[in-house]
């Protein structure tokens, strides 16, 4: 087997290692933001809303904001376990792509009739996001910079090549871009992607929406859903709220629906986090247009700028560990610290010296299609989204439509394309789930040694329509 440029130009420990201390473990984009962020108390006692949203993140903020705009007389209730934007929504890398599929070669593998109409709806998406950020004044760093592809092994410069979309940019355009010794070979795609803060836009999506009318509570765990009469009663640990509707957006938490159970999995996700770059360490990386950033391998590196000039860089020790539960015991990992590390300054040398601040991780909730499915339940008052498989900044925007469309009844576009329409197939339950989501990991590393060439695994798993995608 090859060997990778991360592992035939490793870093010395000791560079790693001072690049480490002090390196605090918490989220970055929350950290210093939570304890100032306004509070919504917790829900207790009966309540009644036409609409009642089960889930603080994007999916249900989204969900929350363009149901007031569809009708601004609807009664909304919003319920989040813990605090507003707190789990994915606010740890995330801060990519708002407009790909709904997972990127294009995703898309292009499991509906390609429909492929056009996909990203037509994507840009639109991407599109009306902007609008809303612009419209409702949301001060969350929003940046549409697009987004780089690089490519940092020689199999991978035909892949950038044979791309008819954005920007092709040889060695030495792509390393002008940005200035690394890795980068054979780049291309651009300068409008389909926004770098954006994160937990910023959650705070003020979460601000945009009460300000509309939204009753938001936080604290507020929901335990079940029972039917009743013209409707569905969520039940929550120290009240109720009867409700002519729900929305379930609840990622990689468990689902409320049985139905759902085996319908994703919870991989990790590891993110480091630079101190400021000074004057001079920027010049050195160029990286003036702030690209979001990310390889081609199947185990990936992104990285972006922060408006500080911090650089995050994350990916790459996508991770599942057995039962497939959310455990906080699984986000301190030293081991994959020290490799994102060791990455970093294989990727950009001229930045020895420099400090991570942060350090944290969070789980993803990835379905076997790599992007998000969805779906009603209790004769069509329930309706669900999930499997967003780490892409969901976008995404959940789109989907918050979705769910509407499905509540109404509506047969529009959006709800028509197969996407939305079928459900993906499920994963294995334990102990077959994590013997096999290990081994097609295992797989994929090897691909990304062997010049990006398939094994009889991978293959198998494409023909069938199911897999794992870190």
């Amino acid at each position: 087997m090859n060997t990778t440029v991360f592992e035939r130009n490793i870093p010395h420990p000791a560079v790693v290692a001072k690049s480490l201390e002090g390196a605090v473990h918490r989220p970055f984009w929350i950290d210093g933001l939570q304890e100032s962020a306004p509070s919504h108390p917790r829900l207790e006692g009966s309540a009644s809303a036409d609409l009642v949203i089960v889930g603080g993140g994007y999916t249900g903020l989204w969900t929350a904001l363009r149901a007031k705009e569809r009708n601004p007389e609807r009664s909304v209730i919003l319920l989040e376990a813990e605090r507003v934007a707190w789990a994915a929504s606010g740890r995330n890398g801060g990519f708002c792509e407009a790909s709904l599929t997972h990127g294009y070669e995703n898309g292009l593998n499991r509906w390609p009739e429909e492929l056009g109409t996909l990203e037509r709806l994507g840009m639109e998406n991407l599109d009306r996001i902007q609008e809303a950020v612009e419209k409702y004044g949301m001060d969350c760093d929003w940046e549409r910079t697009g987004s780089l592809s690089v490519a940092v092994e020689p199999h991978q410069v035909p892949w950038l090549q044979e791309d008819d979309e954005g920007v092709y940019l040889d060695q030495d355009a792509v390393r002008a871009e940005v200035s690394s010794p890795t980068y054979l070979a780049g291309r651009w795609h300068k409008d389909s992607t926004a770098m954006v803060h994160p937990y910023k836009l959650g705070l003020e999506l979460a601000r945009t929406v009460a300000g509309l009318g939204v009753q938001i509570h936080e604290k507020t765990l929901v335990k079940e859903l029972k039917e009743h009469d013209g409707g569905v009663t969520v039940v929550t640990e120290h009240g109720e709220v009867r409700a002519g509707q729900v929305v379930l957006g609840t990622n990689a938490y468990p689902s409320l629906l049985k139905r759902n159970k085996l319908m994703t999995v919870t991989v990790y996700d590891y993110a480091l986090m630079t101190e400021p770059l000074t004057p001079v360490q920027l010049e050195a990386i160029g990286w003036s247009n702030r690209q979001g950033l990310a390889d081609l391998a199947n185990q990936f590196h992104y990285y972006r700028l922060s408006k500080d000039n911090r650089i995050l860089f994350g990916g790459y020790d996508a991770l599942y560990f057995a039962g497939g539960r959310v455990n906080p015991r699984h986000e301190d990992r030293p081991a994959t610290w020290e490799k994102l590390a060791s990455h970093f300054f294989t990727t950009f040398p001229q930045l020895e010296g420099l400090k991570f601040s942060h350090k944290w991780a969070g789980p993803i909730d990835s379905s076997t299609q790599f992007c998000a499915y969805f779906g009603t339940a209790r004769k069509g008052k329930v309706a669900y989204a999930a499997g967003f498989t780490g892409l969901g900044v976008g995404a959940t925007a789109f989907a918050a439509d979705v769910l509407l469309d499905l509540l109404s009844g509506q047969d529009t576009e959006r709800t028509r394309v197969e996407m939305v329409r079928k459900r993906p197939l499920p994963f294995p339950p334990e102990p077959l789930a994590s013997v096999g989501i290990n081994l097609t990991r295992w797989s994929m590393d090897r691909a990304d040694h062997n010049n990006g060439k398939r094994n009889i695994i991978l293959k198998t798993l494409d023909a069938v329509g199911l897999g794992f995608d870190s």
